[in-house]
């Protein structure tokens, strides 16, 4: 069994200049569920980065605060609870329309990978 707390994953700045930590990854946990599993945090007024992950399919699950995800070419309003799905090769980036931080978990699939997430613009 593998149980890994938000508080003890390092946090980083992400390629898409979200605050992240990782939960879940096969490269790093010594499990392979054929995802992985990230922590992402917005600031209040602040948006992440146009971006695409190439190859993988992208979820979001939203844990706190109000955004507006833009996927492709459409943008949607997104609060707790709500699901986002991204496909491989679409541009995205979310901006935090609330007052308080924009908090989501990311699930990758196939495991995210550095040579896949590519900056747009």
């Amino acid at each position: 069994m593998l149980v890994k707390c938000l508080k003890d994953c390092p946090e980083i700045v992400a390629n898409d200049d979200s605050r992240l930590r990782e939960l879940l990854h096969p490269a790093n946990d010594g499990v392979n569920p054929g995802f992985s599993v990230a922590y992402a945090v917005v600031e209040p007024g602040g948006a992440t980065v146009p971006h695409r992950l190439k190859t993988s399919t992208e979820v979001y699950y939203v844990i706190e605060g109000r955004a507006t995800v833009h996927v492709g070419g459409e943008a949607r309003a997104v609060e707790p609870g709500c699901v986002v799905h991204i496909p491989p090769g679409t541009v995205q980036w979310v901006e935090n329309t609330g007052d308080i931080p924009f908090r989501f978990l990311c699930i990758v699939s196939p495991p995210w990978r550095a040579d896949d997430d590519e900056r747009v613009g």
